[in-house]
Parts: C-alpha cells; sequence; structure tokens
C-alpha cells in the first residue's frame, strides 16, 4: 500500500555528517572514512567482520566499563535478564495501562516517560531520576547525579513492591557499590525507555497515519530500516579483519553502517520508501543488510523487549486517535548515537 498523502509531505532532514554518509557512500560496500577508520556498508563484508570475533567490552553499546570496573559478560546476562522480567510482569498486569493515558505532546519525550512510569513506577525516586533525558547531555552530569544518589542517606530496601532491577540496587552495600549500583541501573532501564520511545516515535514520522490493516510488528521493522537506532557498529583494530578485506590496514578501526545497507539499493525495493507491508514476505533474522539488533552471532541484548513495547506504545497511539501535528513539515535527525527524529509533535485531529 502506498505511504499516505500527509506522510509525503513531511521531510526529515538528517544532521549534515550524516547527510554525507547517505549523499557519498550509499551503495558502496568498503570505504575510507578517516585516515585511521574504514567505513563498511557491503552486507557480506559486514557479515564476515562481525562473525570474525566477538565484541570487546569496550565495543559493547551497553555493558562497557563502569567507573573503571569491568561488566562480565555473565553479570550482563543475569542484568539483562532482571530488566526483561521487569518488563514482562510490567506487561503481565490486570490493568498495566492507565485508562485515559495522554500521549500527545512533544515525542520521544512523551512516550519516554510513559515507559519509565509503566516499568518503573514503583521504584525509588533516586533510581527513576536515573531514567531523565537530561542526563544524556553529559556524562559528566550523569556521574554527578549518580554521586550524589549513592551518598544520600536513606537507601532503599529490598521491597516486593520494586522492580528486581531495584532490588538488586537496594542489596548495594557502601559508597562505591551503591555508585556502581546506580549506574547498572542507568545502563540496564534508560536504553529500554530511550530506543523504544524513539523507535515508535520514528515510525509515526515516517508513515503516519496507518492503513487500518498494516500490523504494527511490520511498522516496527520498517521504521528499524530507514531510522535504525544503532546506526552504526564500532569495532577498534583487529588483526583479523585485514584478512577479512584487503581495505582494511592493520591499525584501521571499522564502522559498519546499518544506516547504509538498510538504504542499499541492491538490497531493497523502492529503499527509501516506507513501505511496511515488504516485511509481509522479508524475515527480519535472514534479510541480507538488515542489522537493526546487531549481527546473528551478537545479537543485541534488549531486543526481545524492545519489539513487544514498541508494539504496544504504538498500538496505544493508533487507537488514541492522535495524528502528527500538520502544521510539523521538517523532522530533524541530530547526530547522536540513538538516530531519530529530534521532536514529533502529536495532537488532536481538530
Amino acid at each position: 500500500m502506498p505511504p499516505s498523502s500527509t506522510a509525503r509531505a513531511r521531510a526529515t532532514v538528517f544532521a549534515p555528517r550524516l547527510a554525507a554518509l547517505l549523499d557519498d557512500h550509499l551503495g558502496q560496500d568498503v570505504f575510507r572514512l578517516e585516515p585511521d577508520t574504514i567505513g563498511v556498508a557491503g552486507h557480506e563484508v559486514a557479515d564476515r567482520i562481525l562473525a570474525a570475533r566477538r565484541a570487546t567490552e569496550t565495543e559493547r553499546p551497553t555493558f562497557k566499563p563502569l567507573h573503571g570496573r569491568s561488566i562480565t559478560r555473565t553479570e550482563a546476562s543475569v542484568v539483562t535478564r532482571t530488566i526483561g522480567n521487569d518488563v514482562r510482569e510490567a506487561l503481565a498486569r490486570p490493568r498495566p495501562l492507565p485508562e485515559a493515558v495522554d500521549l500527545a505532546g512533544s515525542w520521544p519525550l512523551t512516550g519516554h516517560l510513559f515507559l519509565r512510569d509503566l516499568i518503573l513506577g514503583q521504584d525509588p525516586y533516586r533510581l527513576r531520576m536515573l531514567m531523565s533525558r537530561n542526563l544524556e547531555l553529559t556524562p559528566k552530569l550523569t556521574w554527578s547525579v549518580i554521586a550524589v544518589g549513592a551518598a544520600l542517606p536513606g537507601w532503599p530496601r529490598p521491597d516486593a513492591r520494586l522492580t528486581d532491577l531495584a532490588n538488586r540496587a537496594a542489596r548495594a552495600r557502601g559508597y562505591q557499590e551503591r555508585r556502581y549500583a546506580m549506574g547498572l541501573y542507568r545502563r540496564a532501564a534508560a536504553p529500554v525507555c530511550f530506543t523504544v520511545s524513539t523507535l515508535v516515535a520514528n515510525a509515526l514520522w515516517l508513515g503516519s497515519p496507518f492503513a487500518d490493516g498494516t500490523s504494527n510488528r511490520n511498522i516496527i521493522l520498517e521504521s528499524l530500516r530507514l531510522l535504525p537506532p544503532s546506526w552504526n557498529i564500532l569495532r577498534n583494530a583487529s588483526p583479523e579483519y585485514p584478512a577479512v578485506d584487503g581495505r582494511i590496514g592493520e591499525r584501521d578501526d571499522v564502522l559498519l553502517l546499518p544506516l547504509l545497507s538498510h538504504r542499499d539499493p541492491a538490497l531493497w525495493d523502492a529503499p527509501d520508501a516506507f513501505r511496511p507491508e515488504r516485511w509481509d514476505r522479508l524475515d527480519p533474522d535472514t534479510t541480507p543488510g538488515y542489522l537493526p539488533f546487531g549481527h546473528s552471532s551478537e545479537r543485541c541484548w534488549g531486543r526481545h523487549m524492545v519489539m513487544p513495547l514498541a508494539e504496544l506504545l504504538l498500538d496505544l497511539v493508533r487507537g488514541s486517535g492522535l495524528v502528527v501535528d500538520p502544521g510539523q513539515r521538517v523532522g530533524r535527525v541530530p547526530l547522536l548515537g540513538l538516530l531519530g527524529v529530534e521532536e514529533v509533535r502529536l495532537t488532536r485531529p481538530r
């Protein structure tokens, strides 16, 4: 089905460096970006690079070292299961959603706040405040808030009403352990709320209003294609990579770019068009060049939370009658680690 005329009237404007990547390298497989960095958009080369070795602790998007302390794969797995259980419990509650929730306003902020309260609403304020999008402005601000929160008296105690993630933090003893626990709470919970709200905002901007028969799953998959929140994957220089492709030097870092492979005209029909129906016949786990959650050798830890939450949130918006403000014609995509439209205004139809 063709996109609505309303959606076609909107212009998505990428930050200059993102626009340059699309203009200069779309359709290329391997190219030099910087004197010490090779860009990779070809799906076959990308597959071989990502399969060559696992990500190191500094290359992992979420579980990088925290306060100079390594996060083991075992601990990362435990924390992942913990926040996953909290998400499932939030969705399984008899009445998990407010009857009169108002999702009008500026997105993705509105959706982020809704998800924060849905999943983490009973947790102590000093933990929930770590979900603030303002903390994205600078790491120094984040660590200052964590330092203060860990030092304040009245550290929370384990309680059945709290999320499992909060109870894990509540068991921390001593200032350093509390500081680490707060940092891990943010590392685990914030990406879920940030990513899902951004993904739904992107989908609304790119394609709404949607035809009644269009599935939320297909809409989300297509949004992930055109505006992948994880638009690049960094791998530091490694001896495996020159063997994969001779254009990669021994000292070259490698930047893999789903932003480009997701729009490669050799892989996609009408690559710039928002067509959710293409996913009726495509498998997102095996489609060449489609890497919204990373490579099959090491999938993103949060994908099993992101998809159901995104579909739920999108379903709420579609059922609410809200529309993208007809007066908003331009959506700007800044150069950030989490790719998305900066602001999408949802309003009631006039």
